[in-house]
């Protein structure tokens, strides 16, 4: 410490990085100054110190440096720039790290919100944002703590979509051109994803052992469509099909397949070419498509995954048999198909009855000698 001619007192210190640094302001008395030093001698001590200077670095400069150096797969990191780019620098970039604390949080997401954002890009821009302070925190240790701590900010609160009857995925497919008949119901009874199911070949599927095997997807990537290894190891998986499905595709390889190469793709677009989403939509009247088979507005194709997952649900699958279904090392996807659905809620209370009913029928059978009832439960 030391006293200037104004009367105040400065603090200086040595850091854990052996340079030496003044406190940010100055004190009223030797006292202050002191417990100011003792508390940023508990932080070195402690290993919780960060240079001051550490936060001062831009967002958009450490976001910018965070994306070209992660490793990710390329249409993931093309994802990660889209939403960087359109939903967090233009809000945050400007200010440094340490700036960003849990209030400009939570006013960035409501400037995001009123701007027209869906609910699910600004969850989705959040989880990004958290990601990169948590490296910021954890990996460089240029914060302290990370601003993106805010409760239930990371959870999409959309209405659950409801899953479309059978019946209607039926009538989905025949609104499809016929190439595309088997892709729809493949979808709904494989639980594939679009990108999987563009990637499979003649010699992926064994429709003697009724499997499927997934090993790779097929993405576009700025415009250009590439072939790639699964988001993660989970991806890669065989999923046993049930016979619908084997019979879909039996069909499918007989009358539109004219070739017999096993590197032949399974679905392809009108002139063989592999399959884009974008022109996907376009060549069946997806919307129209929709309509007509009574299934709401804004049913997307990937909503066929949801399907075979709930079957596979209901069929009394585990979260673990879920997980390799779907291709998920994690069990919050897996969960989300094993809460009850109004179908499986009506079974449980018929089984009730049942139960009710076999419970009264064995109670009359069984009256005692004397000829009082079996046991009753009392009530109140």
């Amino acid at each position: 410490m030391r006293k200037l001619p104004s009367g105040r007192y400065q603090a200086r210190y040595y850091g854990a990085d052996g340079i030496r640094r003044s406190a940010p302001h100055t004190f009223v008395d030797s006292k202050q100054a002191e417990n100011w030093l003792t508390l940023k001698e508990a932080e070195i001590l402690k290993g919780e110190w960060v240079a001051p200077e550490a936060s001062e670095v831009l967002l958009s400069t450490y976001a910018e440096k965070w994306l070209s150096e992660r490793k990710l797969a390329p249409r993931t990191r093309e994802v990660y720039e889209s939403i960087y780019r359109l939903n967090i620098n233009p809000y945050l970039g400007h200010l440094a790290l340490g700036a960003v604390k849990p209030a400009t949080v939570r006013t960035w997401r409501t400037n995001l919100i009123k701007d027209g954002r869906p609910e699910g890009q600004a969850v989705k821009a959040y989880r990004l944002l958290r990601a990169m302070f948590m490296t910021a925190v954890k990996e460089d240790e240029l914060l302290k703590a990370n601003p993106c701590r805010i409760k239930g900010f990371d959870k999409d609160d959309t209405p659950e979509r409801r899953v479309p009857a059978l019946d209607q995925v039926r009538a989905l497919a025949e609104e499809m051109p016929a190439r595309f008949y088997a892709l729809v119901l493949f979808a709904a009874y494989s639980g594939l994803r679009w990108a999987e199911l563009a990637a499979l070949t003649r010699g992926d599927v064994d429709l003697k052992a009724g499997k499927v095997k997934v090993h790779r997807k097929l993405v576009s990537v700025r415009g250009h469509l590439e072939f790639g290894p699964p988001k993660s190891e989970a991806g890669k998986r065989t999923v046993a099909l049930p016979k619908a499905a084997i019979d879909t595709l039996r069909h499918h390889v007989e009358f539109n397949m004219h070739g017999t190469a096993r590197d032949e793709l399974l679905f392809t677009g009108e002139k063989g070419a592999p399959l884009r989403s974008g022109s996907f939509r376009r060549a069946v009247h997806w919307t129209d498509a929709v309509e007509a088979a009574g299934l709401p507005p804004g049913f997307h194709f990937h909503d066929l995954r949801h399907i075979g997952n709930m079957l596979a649900s209901e069929a009394g699958a585990s979260t673990r048999e879920l997980m390799k279904r779907l291709g998920h090392s994690t069990m919050r996807a897996a969960l989300g198909y094993q809460h009850a659905t109004e179908r499986r809620d009506k079974e449980i209370a018929d089984g009730i009855d049942d139960r009710l009913a076999k419970a009264d029928a064995d109670e009359t059978d069984g009256n005692d000698d004397d000829g009082s009832a079996g046991v009753r439960v009392p009530v109140g």
